[in-house]
């Protein structure tokens, strides 16, 4: 693959979040990407919301919304017209893919090909691990207890590093 990609491949596969089950991208980072308004995004999705069932789209309740909000720094402090006045929309990939077909520009339709092939290695991923899994249930299963330990010790670097907990307050200068 030569071509150049139009948008980083890390910055898609860090929109990616799971909600209710679905790899999902949230409307703000697809309009980021595709480089128009949320809201002009929101309004197409609205206008063709015969394409966007609920598998493909759905809106955010507010506790997911503000676990987001806790999670990351989605709204800026302060002023008028910094909040959303609605709750977010998350696309599925099927709904991403749809998007192509209601936002017209040629940005879109590349942005949209960028998208589709990080959920298709998302996904690869999430097979090699789970086939790399299934191996090793297999051999344990060979082999006695007394390579336990190994096992045990494969697993624990296959399982992805635990995210370390921010401390919250002040802390004394001694610590």
């Amino acid at each position: 693959m030569s071509e150049q990609s139009i948008v980083p491949t890390e910055r898609i596969e860090r929109a990616i979040l799971v909600l209710r089950g679905y790899r999902v991208m949230l409307d703000t980072d697809l309009a980021t990407l595709y480089k128009v308004d949320t809201r002009v995004l929101v309004q197409a999705v609205k206008r063709n919301a015969d394409r966007f069932p609920t598998d493909f789209m759905f809106q955010l309740n507010e506790d997911e919304a503000e676990l987001l909000r806790s999670q990351t720094v989605i709204l800026e402090k302060g002023g008028r017209g910094q909040h959303r006045k609605y709750l977010p929309y998350a696309f599925t990939e099927q709904g991403v893919a749809m998007l192509s077909s209601v936002l017209r520009s040629p940005r879109a339709v590349q942005v949209n090909i960028e998208i589709m092939r990080a959920f298709v290695r998302l996904r690869q991923m999430l097979q090699q691990n789970a086939d790399l899994a299934r191996k090793l249930a297999a051999l344990e299963k060979k082999y006695d207890a007394q390579f336990k330990v190994v096992f045990d010790a494969i697993r624990q670097l296959m399982a992805p590093p635990a995210k370390p907990k921010r401390r919250i307050g002040f802390g004394s200068t001694q610590e």
